[in-house]
């Protein structure tokens, strides 16, 4: 059965086109335009893994990593951030809030989809 992988991103062109290569590499994906939207929809169906952006209105990427990482039912969803923070800095904060894996946009198909095996295994 293939692994459900839950993608945020506000930007609908980026949500799209990062859900094709998760589809095309053979995981069934849901989609989230926000990270308010993404806990409600976790709530109710529990993905295998999560890739998301960092800067998002409302609730952040990151943000969203904390609540998610504090909460036992959630905590061991592996989360791959996917976004255009490149330096360092960022990679090594994001680590800390409990990322699993980062990505830096724009991205391969071939990235994004090794990012989320290595995370889910």
């Amino acid at each position: 059965m293939a692994k459900k992988v839950l993608v945020i991103d506000d930007v609908k062109s980026e949500l799209d086109l990062l859900s094709h290569y998760l589809e095309e590499a053979g995981y069934t994906v849901t989609t989230a335009a926000s990270g308010s939207e993404a806990l409600e929809k976790i709530a109710f169906d529990r993905p295998d893994a999560i890739v998301t952006d960092l800067v998002m209105p409302e609730v952040t990427g990151l943000e969203l990593c904390r609540k998610l990482k504090k909460d036992p039912d959630t905590a061991n969803i592996p989360i791959i951030a996917c976004t255009t923070k490149s330096r360092k800095m960022d990679q090594s904060w994001a680590k800390k809030q409990g990322v699993a894996g980062y990505v830096v946009k724009p991205c391969t198909a071939q990235q994004l989809a090794d990012a989320v095996r290595f995370a889910v295994l």
